[in-house]
Formats: C-alpha cells, sequence, structure tokens
C-alpha cells in the first residue's frame, strides 16, 4: 500500500490587470485554492480550484478542516474509494460550491500524484484516445470600456489568424441590436466558415429576454449559446433548446453526475460542459463524460486547458477544450509552468508525467493570501 503522508494547501488571490465584465457582474481578481498530496513512495501531485473572486479561502478550509483527515493514512491508489469517502463526509457541509471544490482539488491532486509515480502523462493513465492534440476553440470576446464591434472582430480575427477554427464571445449584456451590431463584426471579421460561440453568463432572467435575444443572434450561425440562464433554471433552459435550432451549452459550474443526469433527462441541454476543478474533479467528470456518451450528447469542458487537455485526450465524446490565448482573464497560468503548447488552434499533448505542470514557487509566494499549510 501506498499511504498519503501529507497534504498541503494555500489560497492565491490574482489580481486582473484590467477590471473585465460578464453580462452579470465584473470581476477585478481571481482567487485559488492550491493543494499538493504526497505519500510515503515519495511522490507528490498537485491540484487546484478556482475559489471565486473573493473568499477563495473557504475553500482551503474545506481541505484542511474536513477533507484531508479522510485522506491520510489512505492508500492513494484507492480513488474511486476515496472520492466517496470524501463525498460523504461532505453532506452536510455542501455537496456543491466550495467544499466540491475543495474535493475536486484533492481528487486532481490524486491522480496527478499516481501518474506521476507510474511515469505517465495523465491522459495516458486514463486511458487515452486522442493521439497527439485535441481541438481548441479561442475564447474571448469580453465587455471591456470603450470597446467598439470593430475593436471585437479584430481580436476574434486575431485568434483566427493563430489557426484556430472556432471562437467564443460573451453575450448577453446588452440590448438585442447592439449585439447584433457586435455579432455583424465578428462574422465580418472571421468568415462564415469559422465557428461561433456565444456566452451569456446566466445573463437572462426569463425565456422572452432570451427569446429577443436569440431572434438576432440565430442569423449568424452560432455554434451554441452557453448558460443562457442561472444554473438552476433548469426549466427555462429545456424551455430554449426546444425553441430555438442553436444548441444549448451549460454546466461549468454544476457538480455532481446526478445534477448533469437531471439536465440530460429534461433536455435542457445539447451540450454538457462540465468543469473538474468543481464538478467533483477528473474522477467525477469521467463519470459525467460517460453519462453523456449514453445520451449521445458531446461535452465539451469548461476553461483550464492546460487540466481538460488530458480530459478531453481521454474522452471519446469531449469535442473542444476552450483555451485563452493570454492571462488576462483566466490568470492561473501566471501560477504554472511549463505551458500547455497551443499551435495551429490544437493544443498539444505532453509528454510529462501527470498535469505536465508544477506550481512556481516563487509566484505562489508572491500571491498568496493564505501560505501554504498542512
Amino acid at each position: 500500500m501506498t499511504s498519503i503522508t501529507a497534504i498541503r494547501s494555500c489560497t492565491v488571490r490574482i489580481p486582473l490587470d484590467v477590471a473585465t465584465s460578464f453580462s452579470t457582474r465584473q470581476v477585478l481578481a481571481r482567487e485559488f485554492a492550491l493543494v499538493e498530496v504526497e505519500a510515503d513512495d515519495g511522490h507528490q501531485g498537485i491540484g487546484f480550484t478556482y475559489g471565486g473572486s473573493a473568499a477563495g479561502s473557504i475553500v482551503t478550509e474545506a481541505v484542511r478542516e474536513l477533507l484531508a483527515p479522510v485522506l491520510l493514512g489512505e492508500d492513494s491508489y484507492r480513488v474511486e474509494g476515496l472520492w466517496a469517502e470524501m463525498y460523504q463526509e461532505a453532506l452536510l457541509q455542501g455537496r456543491t460550491g466550495s467544499v466540491m471544490r475543495a474535493l475536486s482539488a484533492l481528487d486532481m491532486a490524486l491522480w496527478d500524484r499516481n501518474a506521476r509515480a507510474a511515469g505517465l502523462p495523465l491522459y495516458k493513465l486514463l486511458g487515452g484516445y486522442a493521439e497527439d492534440s485535441v481541438r481548441g476553440y479561442a475564447s474571448g470576446g469580453y465587455y471591456l470600456e470603450g470597446k467598439t464591434p470593430e475593436m471585437l472582430g479584430d481580436e476574434l480575427r486575431g485568434y483566427v489568424d493563430l489557426g484556430f477554427d472556432a471562437v467564443k464571445i460573451k453575450v448577453g449584456s446588452l440590448e438585442p441590436h447592439q449585439e447584433g451590431e457586435r455579432l455583424a463584426a465578428v462574422r465580418q471579421a472571421i468568415g462564415d466558415e469559422v465557428l461561433l460561440m456565444l456566452d451569456c453568463t446566466n445573463g437572462w432572467r426569463n425565456l422572452e429576454t432570451a427569446l429577443r435575444h436569440m431572434a438576432v443572434y440565430e442569423q449568424y450561425d452560432p455554434y451554441f449559446i452557453e448558460e443562457p440562464f442561472l444554473p438552476d433554471d433548469i426549466d427555462n433552459h429545456a424551455r430554449l433548446v426546444q425553441s430555438t435550432h442553436v444548441p444549448v451549452a451549460t454546466g461549468e459550474i454544476e457538480a455532481g453526475r446526478w445534477r448533469f443526469k437531471e439536465l440530460l433527462d429534461r433536455e435542457a441541454a445539447t451540450i454538457l460542459q462540465p468543469d473538474a476543478i468543481c464538478c467533483g474533479g477528473i474522477t467525477e467528470f469521467r463519470r459525467i463524460a460517460a453519462l453523456a456518451a449514453s445520451y449521445g450528447v458531446s461535452v465539451a469542458p469548461h476553461a483550464y486547458h492546460e487540466l481538460h487537455l488530458h480530459l478531453a485526450a481521454s474522452t471519446p465524446n469531449a469535442t473542444f477544450v476552450e483555451v485563452f490565448t493570454d492571462d488576462s482573464i483566466v490568470n492561473f497560468r501566471r501560477l504554472i509552468e511549463p505551458q500547455a503548447v497551443v499551435e495551429g488552434g490544437r493544443v498539444l499533448l505532453p509528454d510529462r508525467p501527470g498535469l505536465g505542470f508544477d506550481f512556481v514557487a516563487e509566484a505562489v509566494d508572491r500571491y498568496a493570501v493564505q501560505p501554504w499549510a498542512e
């Protein structure tokens, strides 16, 4: 047996260089909870999760006070059993949200540790499907003060020039005719062959608003409309699926396979977007992807291509990974080296064991608001 001997965690806060707006909120900084899991064979694994724009320390406390005691002294290779025991321990504190994010980070660290011990990249340990790369789409198109439709078009054209044949922008904050101006500028800039994804970021509160917007958006041939409503408003997701030919995508902050099964059973999503940093880790992501496959539904994991390249590469029904081409919006990459390599719109699969990256100690120390501790 390989026994878990130490679990360390910390919280970091990384300011955004420029305040950035979604359809419903503005983000000034991002907080991440980081974990390290070590076993008595000397191998160590890392994990992380996004703790929000404030109070990320809640996640770290869940790691230290609630879940680490479940893992210490246990066999690091008994991942399924440890997942079940952590989930059971967390029933009262939260089966979603910060506690599930803590569980997700620890589960990720277990998989990373075991892959490093085996000397294998994580995607190979998971039973690789892709050969050498996975398809990416460039995510951007945020609202910034003074950003015109023409400037938005130039941004998206820049992604196409990098080799991406699929791009995504934020929508839903403005009136439908104003959003139409943005979409028209983007289509003119990228052409008709490039896939255009739209992300509403939970922006609409009723079906009539969604339908007004979709009546404008549909003429620009969107590949999907993402997170049109609040996550719990499953009924309106289902109604929108029935009301537009544009596929509806959601699930990036959902947790647990049961919630995703509800989305599938109620036909409330055409594409699922699980995120291993919050849905229950790598273990639960795999269950969700297999569940989706049984319904004939594809998955397109949310953000963090450094992690999700491994999951997409080992999941037959995964279509894309979401790629941020710089660290201006999702700035987690400031904490890690080496960076994932993106060429011609595809993310190359790494040869290094485990996740293929490590935390940069100097960067973690610079941004830490809760230093490393067991």
